[in-house]
């Protein structure tokens, strides 16, 4: 089979790989969607060394190429012998979870695999991923895709919107809330249509004009050009000098994280989920004094993203609009040349 691989300095590659066979416990899938995550624009960039390297795995990276993509979904086609039926079968549709762990600690008993205490391996990075016609992964990792449903969903659902979505549960947003969106690339569209389909009232902020005027589709309110206005300013007086409940940052810039704390409301909540990026504050002035609390959102949980994927069923989230480009694995070179631009939206692999 062809499978891609990251070689850095904005390079990638389709090579032969064999077609993987199932051993215990483990399940094969035919992709039928892979999407294209702004944290592979990393390993697009700078190669993995480089990249392991920032994450702290350098010393967990192997000499042999490793397929891309973490966003796989698609059809079980084949099953390690051990495998329940009543669990999975052969022609399901399933969603990755992309991550293994020891499968014992606590972390990885509550879904958390990413924490494990034994190192997580990650499906794209340490482990061959979904840009690929087949990927071979544990039955445990796989999470069953609604009816309701496309593979694209799933494949948006297995990272970037089930980020969007881990970081709303980590906030314990409600329909009492107001929500400052910061960056409206792929991840903040999915934070703000999903905040919408919540009842809650979204603020976007981005200077990407395109991005702005898309983003009313995806239920922002009140979308601000941070590039021309003060979006704390603007917030507040959208808010009756009170400011947000709630803050998002899906860029991972100093400053506009800065913005993001800075424009909630006395006892405000907000998410940092975006790589990159530091935050000064002054803690007394904007923490302390306000009451306000921030967190770290990483990824989700194996529960989370099945609860992702069954709320976007149940209330008819047009998930599949996050992606504005569809490519075949043939086009991988043009495909990750155009999303390295991001300026426009998600692109996604379809089998």
């Amino acid at each position: 089979m062809k499978g891609m691989v990251f070689k850095g300095k904005c390079e990638v590659a389709l090579l032969d790989f064999p077609d993987p066979l199932p051993g215990p416990g483990e399940a094969v899938i035919e992709m039928k969607a892979s999407g294209m995550c702004g944290t592979d624009l990393h390993y697009y960039r700078h190669g993995m060394a480089e990249s392991l390297e920032m994450l702290g795995m350098r010393d967990r990276m192997t000499s042999d190429p490793i397929i891309g993509g973490h966003e796989p979904c698609g059809v079980i086609v084949a099953l390690g012998p051990d495998i329940d039926s009543r669990t999975f079968k052969v022609g399901d549709r399933v969603m990755v979870f992309h991550y293994a762990g020891c499968c014992h600690c606590d972390h990885c008993r509550t879904g958390w695999t990413q924490l494990c205490d034994n190192g997580a391996r990650i499906y794209g990075v340490l482990e061959h991923g979904g840009h690929a016609e087949y990927m071979k992964v544990p039955a445990s990792s796989l999470v069953h895709l609604p009816a309701e449903m496309s593979f694209k969903g799933g494949a948006a659902v297995a990272c970037g919107t089930g980020t969007a979505y881990g970081a709303l549960l980590r906030l314990n947003i409600s329909a009492r809330d107001t929500l400052a969106v910061y960056g409206l690339g792929p991840v903040g569209l999915s934070v703000a249509q999903l905040a919408s389909a919540m009842g809650v009232e979204v603020f976007g902020i981005d200077i990407n004009t395109d991005r702005l005027s898309r983003s009313k589709a995806f239920g922002v309110a009140h979308a601000i050009d941070g590039g021309k206005v003060d979006p704390v300013e603007e917030i507040l007086k959208l808010t009756g000098g009170k400011g947000a409940t709630c803050a998002v940052d899906c860029a991972g810039h100093e400053q506009v994280r800065n913005q993001a704390v800075r424009s909630t409301s006395i006892w405000g909540r907000i998410a940092l989920i975006a790589v990159g990026g530091n935050l000064t504050l002054d803690v007394m002035k904007d923490l302390i004094a306000r009451q306000r609390t921030i967190v770290g959102s990483f990824t989700f949980s194996e529960v989370g993203m099945k609860e992702c994927a069954h709320f976007i069923a149940d209330h008819g989230v047009e998930v599949d609009r996050v992606f504005s480009d569809e490519w075949k694995l043939s086009q991988a070179a043009e495909a990750y040349s155009n999303f390295n631009k991001q300026a426009g939206g998600k692109g996604v692999f379809t089998f």
